[in-house]
């Protein structure tokens, strides 16, 4: 099921980060008390309540400062296009500010959910401060403290109360949903019609023409797939050409709903740090990966290129090293065939499951050849592990003291079991538990 998505959105050094690192419990955005420091909007998930929701920090798009206005803007147009719940950030020590007026009438205008938030109401006596915000006419502002998260619950509140019943089409299990994620303009849409042999895709060499996500069913070898094509940004001007962040929203709800995620890499113009940002997106998801190398037919190669390049995505993605590349021409159909066969590959990987018995064997002889280190004298015992869950393949480990598991120990048993039974294009989870029955190791 995909995910509702909020978005916060508000004029520069009103708190929209700190508030968005409260609602997800962690510090994935940049804080500091500078306008615009922000630099790279930030996707997290928050949970209240029993309802999980995808959440978009929108800061610090950078404009010069005499754009402040146009860059809010843009922010509140991106999010009435993208979100299901959008919350404007307000600052109680500023006060009411034309450029809020401003955004508030453009939100109005979208009859999306709007939810009012006023930060830095850091004690009771400034909740006078935010009776003023009532003159935006968007209802009852909630005063909010993200310095010291008073208000915060009750701010979820509202952002739960007005998030939609998110229904999506149901497809058989037997059918593979496959979404095509990467930057605008790496050629998802000419990929979708080269595997269709046909044109169900709009395709044009111009950045963001794929209006939305877009589902289509087809079959191949008695395979049944869905390819969701996520073909980046809306065309909306130069705000929005220079914007290409923001590609990320769209492809973000088409990884929850995916089994295998296909991340395409524009071979012409090779990797960037974007790419990057996109694919971490499919691991933090624990989706199955493939990295798809397009228009291939343009780069000038000898025998070496294919294996350099390859290289240069194992540098680059150290984080998903798992992940099989198929270098391909959308273009000139040149290797597409050879697509499908590694998402599917990964997509039975990614549902494999392993007997506890065979599990156990490898998790011991791999403790034989090298045993975990020792802290103060005291050593981690690895009783058993199980596997507890698929898609992606979840593997408890129960031990003595948890808290000597160290990462690279981890991801040396990680190695092992992957050497073992291959899990080839899915991430592995691994997680480190005490034996109840253990008391002190």
């Amino acid at each position: 099921m995909a995910r509702a998505v909020v978005a916060i959105v508000g004029r520069p050094n009103v708190g929209k980060s700190t508030i968005f690192n409260r609602i997800i419990g962690d510090r994935l955005s940049i804080v500091e008390d500078k306008p615009g420091v922000t630099r790279d909007r930030i996707y997290g998930v928050g949970e209240w309540n029993g309802r999980s929701f995808s959440i978009i920090d929108t800061g610090g798009i950078e404009l010069n400062e005499d754009q402040i206005l146009k860059s809010i803007k843009a922010q509140a147009e991106l999010a009435i296009e993208e979100a299901d719940v959008i919350v404007l950030m307000c600052d109680a020590k500023a006060g009411l500010t034309q450029s809020d007026s401003e955004v508030a009438e453009l939100l109005y205008r979208s009859k999306k959910p709007i939810v009012l938030a006023v930060n830095k109401v850091d004690n009771m006596s400034r909740m006078d401060d935010t009776y003023e915000f009532y003159n935006l006419g968007l209802g009852d502002p909630i005063g909010v403290s993200g310095a010291h998260g008073s208000g915060v619950g009750d701010l979820l509140d509202a952002i739960v109360e007005n998030l939609p019943d998110t229904e999506e089409e149901e497809y058989d299990e037997d059918v593979i949903r496959v979404a095509l994620i990467g930057r605008p303009n790496v050629g998802k849409s000419s990929l979708v019609n080269a595997l269709l042999g046909e044109q169900r895709v709009i395709v044009s060499d111009v950045a963001g023409t794929t209006r939305d996500a877009i589902d289509t069913e087809f079959e191949r070898d008695g395979q049944r797939y869905v390819l969701i094509d996520t073909a980046g940004m809306r065309k909306r001007g130069k705000v929005y050409e220079n914007l290409e962040k923001y590609s990320v929203m769209r492809a973000m709800r088409a990884i929850e709903r995916a089994d295998v995620v296909a991340v395409v890499i524009n071979g012409e113009e090779g990797i960037i740090e974007q790419d990057k940002h996109i694919a971490g997106y499919a691991l933090e998801a624990g989706k199955a990966s493939v990295f798809v190398v397009n228009k291939w037919d343009v780069v000038e190669k000898d025998d070496k290129t294919m294996h350099h390049f390859e290289q240069s995505i194992r540098n680059h993605f150290l984080f998903m090293t798992y992940a099989p590349v198929v270098f391909l021409s959308a273009l000139t159909g040149q290797r597409v065939h050879k697509l499908l066969p590694v998402v599917d590959r990964a997509a039975e990987q990614h549902s494999r499951r392993i007997p506890t018995g065979l599990l156990n064997d490898v998790i011991s002889d791999a403790v034989a050849i090298n045993p975990p280190p020792t802290d103060k004298g005291r050593r981690m015992r690895i009783n058993y592990a199980t596997q507890v869950a698929v898609k992606p393949p979840t593997i408890v480990v129960f031990v003595n003291a948890p808290e000597l598991m160290h990462f690279s120990y981890e991801r040396y048993l990680e190695n092992k079991i992957r050497a073992a039974f291959d899990f080839e294009g899915t991430p592995i989870r691994i997680f480190t538990r005490r034996k109840s029955e253990d008391k002190e190791g």
